[in-house]
């Protein structure tokens, strides 16, 4: 698009900037409750709020908080809520048999969750990092991560998610070809109705740090990294690869992760695709904002706000972001 406008003074485009009503008649983008997705921590026990230190404000929960959390979420008008399991070491295996368990820690809050607030969409995460006493997001043999034998296991755990109830699956693992095998046998076992919101363009990224704090990876990991299968960060041609590769086998949405530093990601997947594109404002990009803001350095507020804003304009139908109920209320005032 090439804009006409007369030569100053004819165009002054301080004009539509003069007061609050002509700024709102001609502000391109809009936040909205409806564009949230609150990612939440689950761990065992019963009335636990379990500080996470790397990302202040934000706690690891038992089912039971969690439940409440999904319910303040659902009168605050959030849409979804995403559910991320904490495991402590002692229960992470070779296998990774836990990760498809109908009784592992995720799927308890995702029957909970429903039973409690059928009206919120429960979004879930696959992977098997939380269940993997390597910390990898697949299995690991001689020093390899193995992409077919892990696709069969995150099908199972697919299943086994679509079972509890989950709405949206969300596969984060970056394994070739597991959209299409999950599709294949979520069509097969009569979970037609399942969504994929696929991290299809998920990055190598240093944002992550606090996130494998929260959900226990980060010890298991021992300064490893993912790099063999996660994206090049200076990669932008083949974003749209994978994103076209997830979409023909079978996605309905897609994610672009992290967030802020990859705005140009997700207007070239919007532009490209057309789809329902959403970025994931990860635990990093929440932790330098809450960090500064704690310490006088910005204004936590508005930066919060200035930033989700900017994933609507970069073309973003939705964020994950752990500033969501904030957002949320902030909205309705």
């Amino acid at each position: 698009m090439r804009p006409i406008q007369a030569p100053y003074p004819q165009t002054r485009h301080r004009r539509t900037r003069a007061t609050p009503a002509l700024r709102d008649l001609t502000q391109e983008n809009r936040l909205s409750v409806k564009d949230l997705i609150w990612p939440v921590f689950v761990r065992e026990g019963e009335g636990v709020e379990e500080p996470i230190a790397s990302m202040p404000g934000v706690n690891r929960l038992s089912v039971d908080r969690v439940v409440k959390a999904a319910r303040e979420a659902a009168d605050l008008g959030i849409p979804a809520i995403c559910v991320f399991p904490y495991t402590g070491m002692e229960a992470r295996t070779e296998d990774c048999a836990l990760a498809w368990s109908a009784d592992n820690i995720s799927n308890r809050a995702i029957r909970a969750i429903k039973a409690a607030v059928p009206e919120i969409a429960v979004m879930t995460d696959i992977a098997l990092d939380p269940y993997n006493i390597n910390g990898h997001d697949g299995f690991v043999v001689d020093g390899k991560i193995l992409n077919d034998e892990t696709v069969e296991a995150l099908v199972k755990m697919a299943l086994a998610q679509a079972e509890a109830g989950a709405d949206i699956l969300g596969p984060s693992d970056m394994m070739d070809g597991r959209i299409g095998a999950m599709r294949s046998a979520l069509e097969a076992a009569g979970h037609q109705g399942v969504t994929i919101l696929s991290y299809s363009a998920k990055y190598a990224s240093a944002f992550y740090g606090p996130f494998r704090d929260a959900v226990g990876a980060a010890a298991a990991l021992a300064g490893g990294d993912k790099k063999t299968y996660q994206m090049n960060p200076g990669n932008s041609d083949e974003a749209l690869r994978l994103i076209e590769r997830d979409l023909r086998e079978g996605a309905d949405m897609v994610m672009v992760k992290p967030g802020m530093p990859y705005l140009d990601i997700c207007r070239r997947v919007k532009d490209n695709f057309g789809v329902p594109t959403y970025a994931y404002q990860v635990s990093g990009e929440y932790a330098m904002i809450r960090g500064a803001s704690d310490n006088g350095w910005i204004d936590g507020e508005k930066a919060m706000l200035e930033s989700l804003l900017a994933f609507k304009r970069a073309g973003c139908d939705g964020v994950l972001t752990y500033f969501a109920p904030q957002v949320a209320r902030l909205l309705a005032d």
